[in-house]
């Protein structure tokens, strides 16, 4: 692999991507193959967004301007016999859906079962919405990651809707209220989908942490 990150995640992710799974409950989970790294987030934050633009491929993952669309856990990796090596994971956005109660609250239930029993989850990465930053609901999602022991690093989505003032003001905050969870990692990655920001940093970490559990 190249010494430059940078240079390792593109690399890595000019592949073509594939869709490999989509489950709505543990039985039909895949088997842990590869290096998992998953996407958690409020609803409508921009998860599947920032996967598409990850993989330079516009409809990988499904984007809708409907809360709640993403209604299963899924699952993409490299095409190819070799694979999967690193796998991405789209969780169900959380906060809001526009489904029953009932169905929320079975993905969420599912979503807590996969962080607390997936050996070969590496990292979350937990979306935020630069526009608005942490809000209580994140908080909870941040407190049950740190429960469970997932190592977690939040992205900021949308940060070209925001000016570079704001944004700078932003990630000092953010990385204040994460000073005392051992879980967070202590770096943020402010990224835009639409404009492709931040998007190689977030690559060449990926690469990294996937390394790393190699």
């Amino acid at each position: 692999m190249t010494a430059d990150p940078i240079e390792a995640g593109r690399l890595i992710f000019a592949r073509p991507w594939t869709f490999w799974r989509g489950t709505p409950d543990m039985k039909h989970l895949p088997p842990m193959a590869g290096v998992e790294v998953a996407f958690a987030g409020r609803s409508n934050v921009g998860k599947s967004s920032l996967i598409n633009a990850l993989v330079g491929q516009n409809s990988l993952a499904r984007t809708s301007n409907t809360p709640g669309r993403t209604q299963e856990l899924n699952f993409f990796h490299v095409e190819g016999p070799a694979n999967p090596g690193i796998v991405l994971v789209d969780m169900p956005g959380y906060g809001f859906a526009a489904a029953p109660e009932a169905k929320v609250k079975a993905w969420t239930r599912v979503i807590h079962d996969y962080l607390r029993g997936r050996q070969n989850l590496a990292r979350v990465y937990v979306l935020i919405d630069a526009r608005h930053g942490i809000k209580p609901v994140d908080v909870e999602v941040l407190d049950a990651l740190g429960s469970a022991a997932v190592s977690y690093q939040v992205v900021l989505t949308k940060a070209d809707q925001i000016s570079g003032a704001e944004l700078k003001a932003l990630v000092a905050a953010t990385l204040e209220a994460l000073k005392k969870r051992a879980a967070a990692f202590p770096e943020i990655i402010a990224t835009s989908s639409r404009k492709g920001e931040g998007i190689p940093d977030l690559r060449a970490a990926i690469v990294k942490v996937a390394a790393e559990r190699a």
